[in-house]
């Protein structure tokens, strides 16, 4: 079992902040070799279960995971949510935490419980540092301002 804490610091609003990290299938734009796909009908709330499937055809594994917690931020009041991840592989779970930041920005926590069946103990270090690494870059790319698609047609000049 591997347990850590990333925090981040966005310039956008709680709101937003909250809607770039629970839009669930933008997370497959910020993970390599993934695609999330929701399980259940909108809106997200507590029971939604969405699956993140990572890899290459059959070297690929599905990480189903439950929202056990969805308490939206509101005015000044702090954004929790919490998932159950529910895989055959990798399991633990998840926590998001946004706040108000004081510039009218806010304040990202997010821990994570990450654990994958059949790997030894003496793996955990290693697994952290990985976990904080491919985490912190899928937040980070999360809280980014998104790119503007441009509409297929031919090219300029």
């Amino acid at each position: 079992m591997v347990l850590f804490l990333l925090e981040r610091v966005s310039s956008t609003p709680p709101a937003e902040t909250w809607r770039r990290l629970t839009e669930w299938p933008r997370h497959a734009d910020v993970v390599p070799l993934t695609r999330v796909t929701v399980v259940t009908p909108p809106p997200t709330r507590e029971g939604t279960v969405f699956v993140a499937r990572s890899g290459v055809g059959p070297v690929a594994f599905d990480d189903p995971m439950e929202v056990v917690t969805w308490q939206p931020p509101r005015e000044e009041d702090v954004g929790r949510c919490r998932l159950v991840k529910h895989g055959t592989f990798v399991t633990g779970w998840a926590e998001i935490e946004v706040r108000p930041a004081a510039d009218g920005g806010s304040r990202v926590l997010w821990r994570e419980d990450l654990r994958v069946r059949g790997l030894p103990g003496i793996c955990d270090r290693p697994l952290a540092w990985a976990g904080r690494w491919m985490f912190g870059r899928a937040v980070d790319g999360l809280l980014r301002e998104p790119v503007p698609r441009r509409p297929p047609g031919p090219a300029s000049p």
